[in-house]
């Protein structure tokens, strides 16, 4: 099995007749899929989505793929081929058409209208191409055929690129439900057949690599869900992806059954429903769905909520309802059902909003303690049927951290992938493919784009690193107003600590080591405002240190007089 190296260059020039792939997003993560595909000048992109920021980025709202590698050949990018619509594959497509906006975006139909919502409140009116499985479409070099895939999204997609380096199949997000709610399977004949056509180069879904089986149907948890319905005593409120329609028809079914009324919570559950409903993935019930506003009106035990939040994130609506920051106040004997499943990375803030919950009486449901969702990722014994159907040349784990890359790479290994043809990379990793042969032959800038409001990329990781601090330690400010010309002191030092719980007047201890070292560097003729600044910096940051054993931010200001 190849690996990247971190010696690794700028990639040479492909070579005529080679196929270039580069991930920009997707590897080492779960989020931010972006791979570019290259071939005879001209570039395909599968996917553009977004990563979620972690507990150590504050104050982030999205991460972005790295643009860099291909900001100046914009023009020759073909299309965008979005397997999905859920945000880890959408959610990047409005910053990268920002900077050119009539890159066309193909996709299904219900795929597509997600995105064009969400353009919609960029003010960017794309060019978009629908297909379904079985179509089969030219764009630029690149003949893009497209399979349909079961995964927790209706209308998902891979897609099998042909040119003349040979075929590479992505498969996007998938599994092999074979009792799908929406009847709409992973057609493995098709995979069949272009395994027998062969495929050069597989990138395959990792993300359930690890683990064993196959994963349960989606039916199976409408009988849990009946369970929990029959039993509720009051409200029920349940989170979910605002996209994971079929859970929805699910909730939408068991609150028909059990006489409830539903209302959606949130902007994108009530936008992305409404979505799902007007073009026929959605089946509502006439008068089943009522405004959240006339909810008053019904008794709590006819009452069920619909909202985001499931992963813990602060501002959805269910953490702003465990923290008592929402119009809907959870009351005791309320059942919260969270229906889906934990994003590695986001359990500390998911059992922090199941405790907020439960501590104001709530009964909470979620997949720790009932079957109220299984993955939308092929486990591993689906992988190995999957692999044996495709019988692939070379083999590209995509879609996973470290640990499901390499379990998903075994999985290729046992079922005959030459281990010398099984490709490990990660984000900003090239792989040519080259007379049938995948190989990695460079790197290209792939960092962390950060979303802060309405700058995109302007927050850095060393902004990241003052933010933990000020967090962790709190910041301490020191005023001296100096004379411009001998470099005295002539007004402070003025010592002022927020959060680092160090009393303002406990500095009176460290005022006479600044005005000995100002004195000092007087002497020596230092007037230089920054020299004083850094000097102030390490008086100060050395006797908190030898006291306190802390470390907090020192932001030293000096005025010239």
């Amino acid at each position: 099995m190849s690996h990247p190296h971190p010696e690794l260059g700028a990639p040479p020039k492909l070579p005529k007749g080679g196929l270039r792939v580069t991930p920009l997003g997707g590897l080492g993560e779960i989020g931010r899929n972006m791979t570019v595909f290259e071939y005879g000048g001209r570039l395909l992109i599968v996917d553009c989505g977004v990563l979620f920021p972690e507990e150590e980025q504050p104050g982030i709202d999205l991460i972005l793929p790295d643009f860099t590698s291909i900001r100046d050949r914009l023009d020759d990018i073909d299309g965008i081929v979005l397997t999905h619509g859920h945000e880890d594959h959408i959610g990047g497509v409005p910053y990268l058409l920002r900077e050119k906006p009539d890159i066309p975006l193909i996709g299904s139909k219900l795929t597509l209208a997600l995105i064009e919502a969400k353009l919609q409140e960029h003010r960017i009116r794309p060019y978009t191409l629908e297909v379904a499985e079985g179509d089969r479409e030219r764009l630029g070099p690149f003949d893009c055929e497209f399979v349909a895939v079961n995964h927790s999204i209706p209308d998902a997609l891979a897609v099998a690129i042909r040119t003349p380096a040979g075929m590479v199949v992505h498969t996007g997000d998938f599994k092999m439900d074979q009792l799908p709610l929406d009847r709409r399977l992973t057609d493995l004949p098709a995979f069949a057949r272009l395994g027998e056509e062969g495929i050069d180069l597989l990138l395959s879904d990792s993300t359930n690599a690890e683990v064993p089986g196959f994963v349960p149907p989606e039916r199976d948890i409408s009988n849990v869900l009946r369970g929990v319905f029959a039993s509720a005593q009051k409200r029920i409120i349940v989170a979910s992806f605002a996209s994971h329609v079929h859970r929805i028809q699910q909730i939408l079914d068991a609150a028909h059954e059990y006489g409830r009324r539903v209302a959606f919570v949130g902007r994108s559950m009530v936008r992305n429903m409404g979505i799902a409903r007007e073009l026929g993935y959605l089946n509502v019930p006439a008068g089943l769905v009522v405004d959240v506003k006339t909810l008053d009106d019904l008794p709590d035990d006819e009452i069920v909520l619909v909202c985001t939040g499931s992963q813990g994130e602060p501002m959805a609506a269910l953490s702003r309802m465990a923290n008592r920051d929402h119009q809907i106040r959870i009351v005791q004997g309320d059942t919260v059902i969270l229906a889906s499943s934990l994003i590695p990375g986001n359990e500390n803030a998911v059992y922090r909003v199941i405790n907020g919950l439960t501590r104001w009486g709530a009964n909470v449901v979620h997949k720790g303690n009932a079957k109220v969702h299984v993955s939308g990722h092929a486990s591993a014994g689906e992988l190995l049927y999957f692999y044996n159907i495709c019988k692939p040349k070379n083999l590209m784990p995509v879609h996973g951290e470290w640990r499901h890359l390499r379990a998903n790479a075994e999985l290729g290994a046992l079922t005959g992938v030459p281990k010398d043809r099984i490709v490990i990379a990660e984000d900003g990793v090239v792989v040519d493919l080259v007379d049938g042969v995948a190989k990695i032959t460079g790197k290209v800038q792939a960092g962390y784009v950060y979303v802060d409001g309405l700058s995109v990329g302007d927050v850095t990781e060393t902004h990241l690193k003052d933010r933990r601090i000020l967090g962790d330690e709190g910041i301490i400010s020191v005023f001296v107003v100096v004379d411009s010309t001998t470099g005295k002191t002539v007004g402070g030092p003025n010592i002022h600590a927020r959060g680092s719980g160090i009393d303002d007047a406990t500095f009176s201890a460290v005022v006479p080591k600044i005005e000995e070292a100002l004195a000092k560097s007087a002497q020596d003729g230092i007037t230089e405002p920054h020299q004083l600044q850094q000097l102030i910096r390490r008086s100060v940051g050395k006797w908190v240190s030898d006291n306190y054993r802390r470390r907090p931010m020192i932001l030293p200001v000096v005025v010239e007089v």
